[in-house]
């Protein structure tokens, strides 16, 4: 992306500003996607392929990939398809289309149907060596359909809102499986049975056999976050709730698959952690956010020196008055002159710097913050400009001022 600010003052003229730098933070802005409705990943999946030069995103028309270095799209997969993840050892996008999961290859465009889901079924990750997927179903005729039963049993009254809808899916304890698809043979294979609400299945990004998954529902009533085996072997607990109201998610792995990290808040919207579970020792360090700075996702670099959020409005969960920002985070440790002992969390703070002024988005889009491949740019969508783009803001802070939209 060493060219990208060039290549966009070279584009053809169009209504919307295609790159400025934001007057204030400094930091220089492009736009990275022409399509109206385009948007990039969930901030936790896989969007780059190998080459760490080709982008997988999505817009209207269906799943499209991006050239980091020419700014070239096209389109590899017409909609309707859902777009899981891209691979992290081949050139290909994995996706589902007509109750079965595909994969393509954006090279030579070879497309394989790989296998039929399950009934009310799903996939949502890839591992490492790409030889699995991993997902869920509802196991009996208890979930099916949902929400419109849920609804059904209401007739008079307003419709649900997302939390009520959360609270009942949750409280129905409807049976669930976890299972495996083997990309090569399209085997199906349950690794873990249970009544509660299974969901957010990542793989690890270097061990193929580790999966991480949470438990999904109201945050102050579930223990959310957990890893398995592919063989169903060591289902485990990654956090303990310590007080009421403790709450803790929207989980990620670090690049070199050694730490888990998530938000966690001690209480619910009271004081707010970005907490680095190492996943070898099961030691925990928790970095501290102030309340403007909490984000409702996060991210971090490779080389695990940086991280990333994308702030959040005044109706979110931290209830900031100035937190619609995109942030670039320093961690630090806090120096430890008092007693070593293994067993203790290591504190931290997280160092703040405003990358993108965020006051003109509307955080109904989540921005969904990932760093490039490079580093030097934090990827991320926005509605700032009316409409759903791709964006990136440069970590550098820019020399000029070519204008701002």
């Amino acid at each position: 992306m060493l060219h990208l600010f060039a290549l966009l003052l070279l584009a053809p003229a169009e209504d919307l500003p295609t790159a400025w730098v934001d007057p204030d933070t400094g930091h220089r802005i492009i736009r990275l996607t022409r399509e109206v409705g385009s948007a990039s990943m969930y901030f936790n999946q896989n969007r780059y392929l190998p080459d760490g030069k080709h982008m997988v995103y999505t817009n209207p028309q269906g799943i499209a990939v991006l050239n980091l270095d020419t700014l070239a799209s096209r389109l590899i997969v017409a909609a309707p398809a859902r777009l899981v993840d891209a691979g992290r050892k081949h050139p290909r996008v994995y996706y589902t289309k007509d109750g079965a999961v595909w994969f393509t290859d954006i090279e030579s465009g070879e497309a394989k149907r790989i296998n039929t889901l399950p009934p009310r079924g799903s996939v949502a990750t890839v591992n490492a060596d790409e030889t699995l997927l991993a997902g869920a179903h509802i196991t009996s005729s208890q979930g099916e359909d949902y929400g419109a039963r849920a609804q059904r049993a209401r007739p008079n009254e307003e419709p649900l809102n997302k939390g009520q809808m959360m609270e009942q899916r949750w409280a129905s304890r409807a049976p669930m499986a976890l299972y495996t698809i083997s990309i090569g043979t399209g085997e199906t294979k349950v690794i873990h049975r249970a009544n509660d609400w299974l969901n957010h299945f990542l793989f690890s990004p270097t061990d193929p056999t580790l999966l991480m998954f949470c438990h999904e529902g109201p945050w102050h009533k579930v223990d959310r976050l957990w890893t398995i085996r592919t063989d169903g072997r060591e289902l485990k607990k990654i956090h303990s709730r310590t007080m009421a109201m403790e709450i803790w998610g929207h989980e990620f792995w670090s690049h070199d698959g050694k730490t888990i990290y998530y938000d966690l808040q001690t209480p619910r919207g009271e004081d707010f952690w970005l907490v680095g579970y190492e996943v070898a020792t099961g030691r925990s360090t928790r970095y501290h956010l102030n309340r403007d700075e909490w984000s409702i996702h996060f991210n971090v670099s490779r080389n695990g020196k940086l991280m990333i959020g994308d702030g959040g409005d005044p109706g979110q969960v931290a209830k900031a008055p100035d937190g619609q920002w995109i942030y670039l985070f320093r961690p630090e440790l806090v120096a430890n002159r008092g007693v070593d002992d293994p067993s203790f969390i290591r504190p931290g703070v997280l160092r703040a710097e405003k990358l993108v002024n965020m006051k003109k988005h509307n955080y109904r889009l989540e921005p969904n913050v990932a760093f490039s491949p490079d580093e030097k740019w934090v990827i991320f969508r926005s509605n700032m400009l009316g409409e759903s783009y791709v964006f990136a803001v440069e970590v550098a802070k820019a020399d000029s001022v070519p204008g701002k939209p």
